[in-house]
């Protein structure tokens, strides 16, 4: 790297953080691919949901988010104190250093924390867990992802773990607290329903027998209605009711309290159940997996009415009664939806499904566009927090671009072919195709004229769309291949120019991850690879880097300084792949990898930050103990 000419090296000025810091505004999408007990409704209003290492306080009328982001690795499960305000969420052990499986009690007024539990204790992750209710959520039961999915019971006031026992060696994928004896417990999982009698350290099961009934391969989920009955979904589209009979002390032994035994079938659904919820006023609603339907039944079990989920939503995944009586549904793909049986739904989070990497910010509005794995192309509206547009590209996207104007945007595949969208008719204009390697960036030249497309065939196609190229004096192009891991990213000249003959060239853009203006960005040791994305701010002050350890920074620019110190923030579950500031510098757009979250940052000034903010969210610097 040749230093710049109108550049003073002076070694002994100490790099300094900006003055600006990312608060994080919205988060879009939820995690319901994998996920079942991933929604509830809080005493607030809010609908809680999680997404990568986030948990989301969602005001549906108000169109407000808060976020809870002390979790280090992805978050698996949450459950809501039978006070409305108070929850408790967990967490995988993950890749991450400092991702532990642990449990968060936390209020969600405050976002503060009142106990972490079974740091140490819970192995790989936390599958499951429920507050009683019996007694007002004294107790907290929690399964984690062990080969023995050790269920313990944990006291909610002091934090502090009562009794434990090896569960099963299946998987467990629901439990809950009998709503008027803490004392019963049912989980159930892999071709299983247990009922564990608790008393003291000590922890009894029982297993529920199928008999004559068709034993699921999974029972993926369960509820206890009113008259205290067991209710249990299953991977056969059936809905089974265990009901209380006396205990058999032949089997359980003296001081046994009450079994279940099967005393009703019901066929719910087409494919699996996928989740069962109590309404207020005792009528159940199910969801089905292959059928999309939700359907309403009373209590005796009779349905009512049913309602198909459109086929773009997925399945419903999660279920939850808002504080209006409407119904909150979650889904397998990644969507939040509001409505009822009667009238329909209507999304209020949407989001992808697979790896995201490609990403544009709009050069005039705050409008971004966003394409992955999941062969989604989707429009968002920046400052409606909502999804403008999308539609289904043939291949899985990589990268993409919009033109100068706005009005189209190239997005390239990981066949090598590309495609030139209008953003007005969202029609495609054009498909071309450059080798049959993946694509790993295309961008517009400032004006518009020219178009580069980098493929990993190593060779950067160049079309001339009727004007200039993308550096101010119109002479190279910047190259950007760090979409893949192992691939180290560099600037290359067209053949007309060395490196030390361009030292002193303006860049209209920047988002090489390798240059003299960046390299404090990289890490000590780093291999080459740490780094995903670059974006420099428009007012030339910022950059912002996606690492592989989950990470956003903010440096101040230009970052030509060994060790550069950044803010650090967290939230993403996986690689962040990309980042860019929108059109004012207003905002800053963010991308997981697996994780198939997008978050939208604020950049707000130097001083002290919001209140809300330190709550949730920490830098390298000044994070929260």
């Amino acid at each position: 790297m040749y230093i710049p000419s109108n550049i003073q090296n002076h070694d002994d000025q100490k790099p300094e953080l900006p003055s600006e810091r990312l608060q994080l505004e919205w988060v879009y999408g939820c995690r319901g691919r994998d996920s079942r007990c991933h929604l509830r409704a809080l005493q607030s209003g809010e609908v809680i949901y999680f997404t990568a290492c986030v948990i989301v306080l969602c005001h549906v009328t108000r169109g407000t988010q808060r976020h809870f982001l002390r979790h280090t690795d992805c978050i698996r499960c949450l459950a809501v104190h039978p006070d409305g305000v108070r929850v408790a969420s967990g967490q995988t052990a993950g890749v991450d250093k400092d991702g532990k499986p642990m449990v968060y009690i936390w209020d969600s007024c405050t976002l503060l924390i009142l106990h972490q539990i079974g740091l140490g204790f819970f192995e790989r992750g936390v599958g499951c867990l429920a507050f009683s209710t019996a007694d007002s959520g004294s107790f907290l039961c929690v399964v984690d992802d062990s080969n023995e999915h050790v269920l313990s019971v944990w006291d909610t006031v002091r934090g502090s773990k009562i009794a434990e026992t090896k569960c099963t060696n299946e998987p467990v994928l629901c439990v809950a607290f009998n709503p008027v004896d803490s004392g019963n417990i049912v989980t159930v999982g892999k071709s299983h329903v247990h009922f564990w009698t608790w008393s003291g350290v000590t922890l009894t099961k029982k297993q529920g027998i199928f008999g004559k009934y068709k034993k699921p391969r999974y029972v993926q989920c369960l509820l206890f209605d009113r008259t205290g009955d067991v209710l249990t979904g299953d991977s056969e589209g059936q809905i089974l009711t265990w009901g209380r009979s006396a205990a058999d002390t032949r089997t359980l032994g003296r001081g046994a309290k009450d079994t279940y035994q099967i005393v009703r079938h019901t066929r719910a659904h087409d494919g699996s159940v996928l989740s069962l919820c109590a309404l207020r006023g005792g009528s159940v609603v199910s969801s089905g997996g292959k059928d999309r339907r939700l359907v309403l039944w009373s209590e005796t079990l009779s349905q009512i009415k049913e309602r198909e989920i459109p086929e773009q939503f997925g399945a419903v995944r999660s279920i939850a009664e808002g504080s209006g009586g409407e119904l909150l549904v979650g889904t397998t793909k990644n969507a939040l939806l509001s409505g009822s049986l009667e009238l329909g739904f209507t999304p209020i989070i949407q989001g992808h499904t697979d790896e995201l990497w490609g990403l544009a910010t709009h050069p005039s509005q705050n409008i971004f566009l966003t394409c992955g794995h999941d062969k989604q192309l989707c429009v968002w509206n920046g400052n409606e927090h909502t999804l403008s547009w999308g539609c289904v590209l043939e291949d899985p996207g990589l990268c993409a671009d919009f033109h100068p104007s706005g009005r189209v945007a190239c997005v390239g595949l990981t066949t090598g072919r590309w495609m030139v969208l209008d953003m007005l008719s969202r029609c495609t204009l054009s498909v071309h195709s450059d080798g049959n390697e993946q694509l790993s960036v295309v961008r517009y030249s400032t004006d518009g004229n020219f178009l580069a497309v980098g493929s990993h065939d190593n060779v950067i196609y160049i079309y001339n769309t009727g004007q200039r190229d993308r550096s101010r004096d119109s002479s190279q192009e910047e190259r950007d291949s760090s979409q893949e891991e192992g691939d180290s990213p560099h600037l290359e000249s067209d053949g007309s120019m060395n490196r030390y003959e361009s030292r002193d060239r303006e860049w209209a853009t920047y988002t090489c991850v390798l240059g003299y203006h960046v390299f404090g960005v990289w890490p000590e040791g780093s291999d080459g690879t740490d780094i995903n994305s670059l974006a420099r701010s428009r007012g030339l002050s910022l950059v912002s880097v996606a690492d592989d350890f989950c990470k956003v920074h903010l440096f101040r620019y230009p970052c030509n300084k060994p060790k550069a110190p950044s803010h650090v923030y967290s939230g993403h579950g996986s690689h962040v792949t990309n980042v860019r500031f929108t059109h004012d510098d207003s905002h800053l757009i963010s991308l997981g990898g697996k994780d198939a979250s997008i978050f939208q940052w604020r950049v707000v000034g130097g001083g002290s930050m919001p209140r809300s903010q330190s709550l949730s969210s920490s830098s390298s610097l000044d994070a929260a103990p």
